[in-house]
C-alpha cells in the first residue's frame, strides 16, 4: 500500500478513536507524536484527505475535520478509496469480467485458476469462497470448478429486474411492515454520502453492496420470509452483471434522489405511495439499463 494511504488510513482511524467533531483542529505534529511518525508522511497523507474532501485547509492554521467519519474506521478509509485492493479482490473482479467475455471457461480447474490469476492456493481458496457463497459457481467433483452460464447474459440482469419489479413494491404493503426509525436514518445516510461524492469515488463492490442494502431492508421489513428469501437470492445472483452496468454512473444520482423520496414516505407511514414510488424507480432503472444494455455485451 501507498505510504501515505497508509498513514492517512491510520488518522482515520485516530479521528474515530477520539470521537472528533466537525471543526476540530488535526495539528501534523500532534499526528506524527501519536503514530510515531515523521511529519512528512503526516503532511502528505493530511493533504490526500484534504483533496478527499474529509478535511478542510486554512491558511497559517492547518487542517481542520469537514465532516463526521460516521462509518466504521475500515469502511470509511475504504470508501475514500485509501485502501487499495488486495490480489484475492483483483482476481474475483478478473474472473466475473473474463466470465462476461466470455473469455474463461464455465467449468475450470483450480489449478489452472491458479495458474492464470497469480494466485497463491489460500488467495485462491478466499476467491472461490466468495464466489460459492453468491451463489454463481460451485465446486465439482475432484478439483474442478463449475461458474453459472445463466448470469452472463444482458437478458439476465434484465430478468431479475422484472422480477423486483413485482415482488419490491409488494412487499411495501404487507400488513405486517414495520421499517425502525434507526433503519431509515442509516439508509438516508448512505444516500447522502452517494451524493455528496460517493458516486465518484466508491468502488463497484461497494456501489453494489449499498444498493444491495437499500433494497434488502426495505423488503426485510414487510416480515414476510418468502418476499425475503426470494430478494436475497436475486441479489446475489445479479452481481455480476450488476458489475458491469456500473461503467455508466450518471444514473446514480437521480436513484439516490428516488431511494430517498421512498424513504421519506415509509417514514410517514405512507406505504402505498411508497410503493408505487419503488415500482416507478425500478421501472425507471429497467428502462435504464435497456438503453444501456450494449454495455452488458461481451
Amino acid at each position: 500500500m501507498n505510504h501515505d494511504r497508509s498513514i492517512a488510513t491510520q488518522i482515520v482511524a485516530l479521528i474515530q478513536a477520539e470521537g472528533l467533531t466537525v471543526g476540530a483542529h488535526l495539528p501534523a505534529q500532534m499526528l506524527a507524536d501519536k503514530l510515531r511518525v515523521s511529519r512528512s508522511p503526516v503532511n502528505e497523507a493530511l493533504a490526500l484527505l484534504h483533496e478527499k474532501g474529509v478535511l478542510t485547509r486554512e491558511k497559517n492554521r492547518g487542517f481542520f475535520l469537514a465532516r463526521p467519519v460516521a462509518a466504521p474506521a475500515a469502511e470509511f478509509a475504504s470508501q475514500l478509496g485509501l485502501v487499495e485492493p488486495d490480489p484475492a479482490t483483483a482476481a474475483y473482479f478478473q474472473i466475473a469480467e473474463d466470465l462476461l467475455q466470455g473469455t474463461l471457461e464455465t467449468q475450470v480447474s483450480e489449478h489452472h485458476l491458479r495458474q492464470h490469476y497469480g494466485l497463491t492456493a489460500t488467495q485462491l481458496g478466499t476467491v472461490l469462497k466468495r464466489i460459492a457463497q453468491e451463489g454463481w459457481g460451485e465446486r465439482k467433483p475432484g478439483y474442478g470448478w463449475e461458474f453459472s452460464s445463466m448470469l452472463t447474459t444482458p437478458d439476465s440482469l434484465l430478468q431479475s429486474y422484472r422480477l423486483r419489479l413485482a415482488l419490491e413494491p409488494a412487499a411495501l404493503l404487507e400488513p405486517t411492515y414495520r421499517l425502525e426509525p434507526q433503519a431509515i436514518e442509516r439508509l438516508r445516510a448512505a444516500e447522502r454520502h452517494l451524493l455528496e461524492g460517493g458516486i465518484e469515488t466508491d468502488s463497484a463492490d461497494q456501489l453494489h453492496d449499498r444498493g444491495v442494502r437499500f433494497h434488502e431492508t426495505l423488503v426485510e421489513a414487510s416480515g414476510n420470509p418468502f418476499f425475503i428469501d426470494t430478494i436475497r437470492r436475486v441479489n446475489r445472483v445479479r452481481r455480476l452483471l450488476s458489475y458491469r452496468s456500473m461503467r455508466d454512473r450518471e444514473r446514480y444520482p437521480e436513484h439516490a434522489k428516488q431511494h430517498l423520496h421512498v424513504l421519506d414516505l415509509l417514514a410517514r407511514q405512507r406505504n402505498e405511495e411508497a410503493s408505487e414510488a419503488m415500482r416507478e424507480h425500478l421501472q425507471h432503472t429497467l428502462n435504464a439499463l435497456t438503453q444501456i444494455s450494449r454495455l452488458l455485451e461481451p
